[in-house]
C-alpha cells in the first residue's frame, strides 16, 4: 500500500479532464471516471487518492462537487475511508477484466431496491383470511369439484365475480358469460385464437402482451397516447380488435376520457370490431371513486379482462374474462375439454373470499398502502428533485416521472450504479409508434413501481431513485 497519493492524470486518464470542462453533471462524470480507473486496473485496490481539495483545485471544480463524488463512491463500495488515512481505492474493488461474454443469470447482480412496476409486495398477502376461506370452501365443496374440471370455471367463482365486478366496476355481466383463465395473458392467448388480426394496441403497453398475440399471428398496429388515454379516432375498419387500458393508462397514467370511451364503443357497433379492456388496476384509484369499465357501456362489444395478480398475487394464476355472448362458446372451445390452468380448489378459496367481503377488506387495506407510497414518492421529489414532475399518480401501483429530453437512457444506467431496478419509459413503446400519429417526439421518463419493496427498505429505496435523477 503506497502512502502517497497518484496525480490526476492516472486517475482520470488523458481524455476525461475534457469532458469534465463541458456542461454536463460534473459529480457524475467525476464518479464515472474514478469507477473507470477502478475497474481498468489504473488504480489498484488499496491506492491513496488526492484530498478532495487538491483534485479539485487540478480538475477546475468546485471542492463540495469532488466531496460528494468521494463519499458517494465510499457508500458504492469502491473507495474507503478512515480519520487519518484519507480516501483509498477499497481493497474489495477488484479491477475487471475486460473479457466480453454474456451476462447469465448466476454472473447477474440482484438489484438492492426494486422499483419496477407491477409486482405487490408478497409479505402483504392475507394469509389468514385466505386460509380461513379455504377451511370454509373446501368443507362446503360439492364433489364433482373434485373431478374433471370445466372449462369454464367454477360456478361458485363466477357468480361471485358477476355481483363483485357489478357492484365495484359497473360490469354488465351474467355468471354465464364469465370464463376464468389463469390471468390476462391467458385471455388475450385464447382472443388471438378466437378473433384474429390484425389488432390495434395503445403505442404504451406491455411488450409482453403485444409479443403474445404475435407468435398467435396477431399483429398489432400503434394508437397515439395524450392526456386523455388513447386516441381512438385512429381506429379502422381493418382492425379486428382494440386492447386498450381504459380505467388507468398502462403506463403513461391516466383513464381514457368519457368522449373517447364513447367513441370505441361506437367504432365497435359500426364495424363488428372488439374493444378488449385490460382492467390491470381498475380497484387502486385513490382520489375518487374507481372509473367504470367500458364493458358496462355495450357488453356485446366489449371484453373485460381481470385477474387477482395486482389485488392479491401472481402466484394464483386466477383470472377472468367477461365475455359478448356469441365469444362464449367459441372462448370455451379454444380452452379445451377440462379446466387445466386453475386450480378448482384455489377458484373456490376465492370465491369465498369474495363473497365474505375478505377480498373488499383486502383491496381497501392495499389501496390505502399504496396511496401512502405513492404520497412518500412525491414527497421525495418536490423535497430532492423539485425539477422533476411526476405524472400518472390518480390510481395503479405506479407512476412516470417526466424527464428532461436524452436523458432517460443515463438515469437508468446511473439507478443501476444505485443498485436501483427501474425502468425507462421508452421500453413499453410500441416498436411501430412512429406511425401511431404522435405529434411530437416520444417522452423520457421512468416507470416507478411503488408497491414492491417492504416498508423497511422503501425510504432508502426513494433516496436511491432520487439520487439516479438527473439534475435540475
Amino acid at each position: 500500500m503506497t502512502d502517497s497519493w497518484v496525480n490526476s492524470a492516472e486517475i482520470l486518464g488523458s481524455d476525461l479532464p475534457l469532458e469534465l470542462s463541458g456542461t454536463g453533471n460534473r459529480r457524475a462524470l467525476l464518479m464515472d471516471a474514478l469507477r473507470e480507473a477502478v475497474r481498468s486496473g489504473r488504480l489498484a485496490p488499496g491506492t491513496r487518492l488526492p484530498p478532495y481539495r487538491s483534485l479539485a483545485a487540478d480538475l477546475g471544480l468546485a471542492r463540495n462537487t469532488v466531496a460528494d463524488a468521494y463519499a458517494e463512491l465510499v457508500a458504492e463500495g469502491w473507495l474507503a475511508a478512515r480519520q487519518g488515512s484519507g480516501t483509498r481505492v477499497a481493497e474489495r474493488a477488484v479491477p475487471v477484466t475486460p473479457v466480453h461474454r454474456p451476462r447469465t443469470p448466476e454472473r447477474a447482480t440482484r438489484p438492492v431496491h426494486d422499483l419496477v412496476q407491477g409486482q405487490p409486495d408478497p409479505s402483504v398477502f392475507p394469509r389468514t383470511a385466505w386460509l380461513a376461506s379455504a377451511r370454509r370452501a373446501l368443507a362446503a365443496a360439492p364433489d364433482d369439484a373434485f373431478g374433471p374440471g370445466d372449462p369454464h370455471g367454477r360456478p361458485e367463482l363466477r357468480r361471485a365475480l358477476a355481483g363483485y365486478l357489478a357492484r365495484v366496476r359497473g360490469v354488465r355481466a351474467a355468471p354465464e358469460r364469465i370464463v376464468l383463465c389463469s390471468g390476462a395473458a391467458h385471455g388475450l392467448r385464447l382472443l388471438a385464437e378466437v378473433v384474429g388480426g390484425p389488432w390495434a394496441a395503445e403505442e404504451y403497453g406491455l411488450p409482453f402482451h403485444r409479443a403474445l398475440l404475435a407468435s398467435h399471428g396477431v399483429g398489432t398496429r400503434p394508437l397515439g397516447v395524450d392526456a386523455d388515454g388513447a386516441r381512438v379516432d385512429g381506429l379502422t375498419r381493418r382492425d379486428r380488435a382494440v386492447l386498450l387500458t381504459p380505467a388507468h393508462q398502462f403506463p403513461t397514467g391516466g383513464p381514457l376520457h368519457p368522449g373517447r370511451r364513447a367513441a370505441v364503443v361506437d367504432w365497435a357497433r359500426a364495424t363488428g370490431g372488439l374493444v378488449v379492456e385490460d382492467d390491470y388496476d381498475g380497484e387502486f384509484r385513490y382520489d375518487r371513486q374507481p372509473v367504470g369499465a367500458v364493458q358496462g357501456l355495450d357488453p356485446e362489444h366489449v371484453v373485460l379482462l381481470g385477474s387477482v395478480s395486482k389485488s392479491l398475487s401472481p402466484t394464483l394464476r386466477i383470472g377472468w374474462m367477461v365475455l359478448p355472448q356469441r365469444l362464449v362458446g367459441p372462448v370455451v372451445t379454444a380452452k379445451g375439454e377440462r379446466e387445466q390452468f386453475s386450480s378448482a380448489t384455489e377458484q373456490l378459496t376465492l370465491a369465498d373470499f369474495v363473497e365474505s367481503g375478505a377480498y373488499d377488506r383486502q383491496v381497501r387495506r392495499m389501496r390505502q398502502r399504496h396511496r401512502r407510497r405513492r404520497d412518500q414518492l412525491v414527497a421525495a421529489l418536490e423535497r430532492r428533485a423539485p425539477h422533476i414532475r411526476v405524472t400518472g399518480i390518480a390510481a395503479g401501483l405506479h407512476a412516470v416521472l417526466d424527464l428532461p429530453p436524452g436523458t432517460e437512457r443515463s438515469a437508468v444506467r446511473a439507478a443501476a450504479w444505485q443498485g436501483l431496478a427501474v425502468e425507462g419509459l421508452a421500453d413499453y413503446l410500441h416498436p411501430g409508434s412512429e406511425d401511431a400519429g404522435r405529434a411530437d417526439a416520444p417522452r423520457d421518463g421512468l416507470v416507478v413501481g411503488y408497491a414492491t419493496p417492504a416498508e423497511s427498505a422503501y425510504p432508502e429505496a426513494l433516496e436511491a431513485l432520487c439520487r439516479a435523477l438527473p439534475p435540475g
